[in-house]
């Protein structure tokens, strides 16, 4: 087997596993809320300018629904980093995150509707639906709004984003929401059982 050959086509994991450990030591260093989110921010919009890292198991879409693949928890649970993989016409359904989270569109495009909730308990739709595009990068928390609806905004293509979240988002207890408003509780969990090897440096 030709070794040169094999390094040109392996995924840039040092990338993903630079971000890891950035994250980690922002983490230890700001407690403040927005200054995670505009400082991690940063971190990920550097993650993603760059398609040469993902592994093709984790860019995989299922004509059954969008994927969620764990690419990273840490060791704490203080944070989760997810690929997002959406085929064509796949979104998902009202729903919240509990916890803060940052978004950076990799590849492709996302429609992202963003709603409060009412004195009444019914939710309303902010606006106008934003577009994340190839290198943007969105963030929620409690504090400024987390219920949202995100599909993929190409109607022939898959779109991959990845998700950065202040805890592992998998076990989070959260919630979906019909259009009066009434929760329906949810563990995402992830759709890979097996993680990409960060750490291995043999090669």
């Amino acid at each position: 087997m030709n070794m040169q050959a094999v390094l040109s086509v392996a995924p840039r994991l040092e990338r993903l596993r630079g971000f890891v450990t950035s994250f980690a030591e922002l983490l230890a260093s700001r407690s403040r809320e927005d200054e995670v989110l505009e400082a991690g921010g940063a971190l990920l919009a550097r993650l993603v300018s760059r398609d040469d890292w993902l592994p093709d198991a984790y860019a995989r879409p299922s004509p059954d629904g969008y994927r969620q693949y764990l690419l990273h928890c840490d060791s704490r649970e203080r944070f989760s980093v997810v690929s997002f993989v959406w085929g064509p016409g796949q979104g998902t359904p009202i729903h919240d995150h509990r916890v803060w989270g940052l978004v950076g569109v990799l590849r492709g495009s996302e429609r992202v509707e963003t709603f409060r909730r009412r004195h009444d308990g019914e939710l309303k739709s902010s606006g106008a639906p934003e577009y994340l595009r190839e290198g943007d990068v969105d963030a929620f928390s409690l504090r400024t709004g987390d219920i949202h609806r995100v599909s993929n905004a190409r109607e022939h293509e898959p779109s991959i984003s990845v998700h950065v979240y202040g805890g592992n988002i998998g076990a989070v207890e959260r919630a979906t929401y019909d259009a009066q408003g009434r929760p329906k509780r949810f563990i995402s969990g992830y759709a890979n059982d097996t993680l990409p090897n960060l750490w291995d440096r043999s090669r």
